[in-house]
């Protein structure tokens, strides 16, 4: 399929890859990312996903075309929002219900330190945009508007920072903070779980659990992966989607508004939980190899494209402003989850596991929080709880709370 000029930037042009390109160009990324993780030792050493090191490399391409030539490239990423839907899908999958009791606890701290960490973003965005000249409302998008929040929260809540303040450029500043956060993100979560697991000698507390995401380094050659089991997972996930449409669409029509893949987790969840109590002895799905090799591919494939597609040359044009501010975002985010998210979440493998998503998940994404645990898990041994816990508190609470901390600054 060919690729589309669209029109001309201030540089040069601008050039559509259609979704079909964009996804290959994703598992192209992927791979590479792969391979030099493969033969890069330190890469594997501080738990770097492979989909991180392939999508940066690729981000980068794009800003040399961007440059050197004035070609900016806008990709279709329709397949790429698919796959967090499916993804998210098969988290839920594999909830079982005695775990969701079990991280009740969990579930609730780690909620509470989420609000803290929204807070405490806010004060220092607001501190460093008054320094910068900026407006103390503007402040959201240097903190957790953008990165807690994500792209997504960013863009939704610039224009009210522009009507509150009369910023101009709210949206770039809001996207170009949560680009620079997405990088920071996915570099931050390994080398924190590396400290923490190998500095204090952890290891899991049920080794023997299966994988929810992905599989470990050394593969069982037993595990039972054929056509069936495909099959199967991919029966049960289409499933959960289509039940996840059908919730989303009345959440809506209740008038409340929350992402896709919230409702889709959320059948995940039911449908795995019921099967499990209406036929005990059908084949597995949940845990299962193939749910988390499909898992997996998804994410990888997700983060690889979301990477590739990052509009860099946006966080260079903030200079000073942003660097200064970020680095202060990033230093809290690692001494608080370091000091205050590992001791109270237990000082245990389970804590350290959530401490590279929490790590990811505040700087960045939710997808790049679990992909951080996912290289974590895949190398040091499964946490199942762990990948319960965190998409519950920052695919469904962290927005209602962030919301409303936002508004109350914005209207301050």
């Amino acid at each position: 399929m060919p690729t589309q000029t669209r029109g001309l930037t201030q540089m040069g042009m601008v050039v559509e890859i259609p979704e079909f390109l964009t996804a290959t160009l994703g598992f192209a990324v992927y791979l590479l990312g792969a391979e030099i993780n493969a033969r890069v030792a330190p890469l594997r050493s501080f738990n770097i996903p492979e989909p991180v090191t392939g999508g940066l490399l690729a981000s980068l391409v794009v800003l040399a075309l961007y440059l050197g030539f004035g070609i900016e490239l806008s990709f279709g990423l329709t397949a790429r929002d698919f796959l967090l839907v499916l993804f998210f899908a098969g988290i839920g999958l594999n909830a079982r219900l005695s775990d969701l009791i079990a991280g009740g606890k969990p579930l609730l701290l780690l909620l509470i330190l989420t609000l803290l960490t929204i807070v405490a973003q806010n004060v220092i965005g607001a501190a460093g945009a008054v320094m910068f000249g900026y407006p103390a409302q503007a402040g959201v998008l240097f903190g957790s508007a953008a990165l807690i929040g994500g792209h997504g929260t960013a863009i939704a809540w610039a224009p009210e920072v522009a009507d509150a303040t009369g910023l101009s450029g709210a949206t770039e500043l809001g996207v170009a903070v949560a680009t620079l956060g997405l990088v920071l993100a996915a570099l931050v979560g390994g080398p924190i779980a590396r400290l923490l697991i190998e500095g204090r000698k952890l290891s899991p507390e049920r080794p023997e659990e299966e994988h929810t995401v992905g599989l470990p380094n050394e593969v069982d050659p037993k595990s039972e992966i054929d056509h069936l089991t495909i099959m199967r997972v991919l029966l049960h996930l289409n499933l959960a989607i289509i039940s996840g449409y059908i919730l989303s669409e009345a959440i809506t029509a209740a008038g409340l508004k929350l992402p896709l893949f919230v409702p889709c987790l959320i059948m995940g969840i039911v449908i795995a939980n019921l099967r499990s109590a209406l036929a005990p002895n059908a084949p597995p799905v949940s845990r299962t190899p193939s749910l988390a090799l499909i898992s997996e591919f998804a994410l990888g494939a997700f983060l690889a494209m979301s990477l590739m597609s990052l509009q860099l040359w946006t966080i260079a044009e903030l200079g000073l402003a942003i660097a200064v501010i970020m680095i202060a975002q990033t230093l809290f985010a690692v001494v608080f989850v370091i000091w205050a998210l590992f001791p109270l979440m237990g000082s245990n493998y389970r804590a350290a596991v959530l401490a590279a998503g929490f790590g990811g998940f505040a700087l960045g994404a939710t997808p790049t929080a679990i992909a951080n645990m996912t290289a974590v898990t895949k190398r040091y041994g499964p946490s199942p709880i762990a990948f319960i816990v965190l998409p519950l508190v920052s695919a469904f609470f962290v927005d209602i709370a962030n919301a409303i901390v936002i508004q109350t600054i914005v209207n301050f």
